[in-house]
């Protein structure tokens, strides 16, 4: 997916239209990578969403969530990668379409047009969400904890390691548990909100996701009395975020590509839960994790 291009005002409503309509319907015959892939597409161009577009597209968002959000802690794995590309898109999409929420998660969200549901009872849907967001922040305690123990662990095992072979493995791991501590963090910084009847979504770029690279705040230096005026380093790193867009595009768009090839292929599903993250094109790409 072109990301950049949607950031600079184009329509991403023929891409949100044919997944909605062509390919969360077969989801789950996706190969892993392909499913990962998409996700991962779909969060980051989710806050360029028309609020029609939202409202379209959020009861199958809302639908995979709850397939993948587990209900109860019945020692069954959770895609980590998965609930947090779902929960980023969610956050992004009812920003824009608040009061479709009230149906689909029994959120009470007063927007004052005809399409308020507020009078009818959907407790059962409130107590639904509800139960499996405590499960997900359970989840995700539990597994940074593990993380947590698991980075002094590697710490240990590099600084005895003799090898470079035995160097480069540890510290792949090390960086998988960054990474799954970043995803951990992102997860409960997005369910937390949600702890209400009225909810406040996150409709912001605040929550940095995992895969991508954080992004480093601009300094500007002052100009010194009777010197040159500097230049701006918002526009000098505006310019760079653009060039750098623009590549990031094209591997969206292979991406993307993959995925449709999979749904006209009539793709079969590939293993299913946990999977090993790799990284490709510097993007993170990869299988969602379990970390379970």
């Amino acid at each position: 997916m072109a990301v950049s291009v949607f950031e600079r005002g184009a329509s991403n409503s023929k891409f949100f239209n044919y997944v909605n309509k062509h390919i969360f319907p077969i989801f789950d015959e996706l190969p892993e990578e392909q499913r990962v892939d998409l996700l991962k597409d779909i969060a980051e161009s989710s806050p360029y969403t028309s609020p029609q577009d939202s409202r379209q597209i959020l009861p199958s968002v809302v639908q995979l969530l709850k397939k993948y959000m587990p209900q109860r802690k019945a020692g069954e794995e959770m895609n980590f990668t998965y609930v947090e590309c779902l929960l980023y898109a969610f956050h992004h999409l009812a920003h824009k379409a608040p009061n479709a929420t009230n149906s689909l998660c029994g959120f009470k969200i007063v927007t004052g047009q005809s399409s308020d549901r507020l009078g009818e009872n959907f407790s059962e849907q409130y107590n639904d969400i509800t139960e499996r967001l405590n499960c997900v922040e359970e989840l995700a305690r539990a597994t940074m904890k593990k993380l947590t123990q698991g980075m002094a662990e590697h710490n240990k095992a590099l600084a005895a390691a003799s090898s470079d072979e035995a160097k480069d493995r540890i510290k792949k791991q090390k960086q998988n548990s960054t990474t799954g501590l970043r995803t951990c963090n992102n997860i409960l910084a997005m369910t937390q909100p949600l702890h209400s009847k009225s909810p406040s979504f996150i409709g912001n770029k605040r929550i940095n996701l995992s895969w991508k690279e954080a992004v480093k705040p601009s300094t500007t230096s002052t100009p010194t009395v009777g010197g040159k005026r500097p230049v701006d380093a918002l526009n000098s790193a505006g310019n760079s975020t653009l060039k750098k867009g623009r590549g990031a595009g094209n591997m969206q768009n292979q991406h993307a590509n993959r995925a449709f090839e999979g749904v006209s292929y009539g793709g079969r599903s590939g293993s299913r839960g946990s999977g090993r993250s790799r990284r490709r094109g510097g993007r993170g790409r990869g299988r969602g994790r379990s970390y379970g």
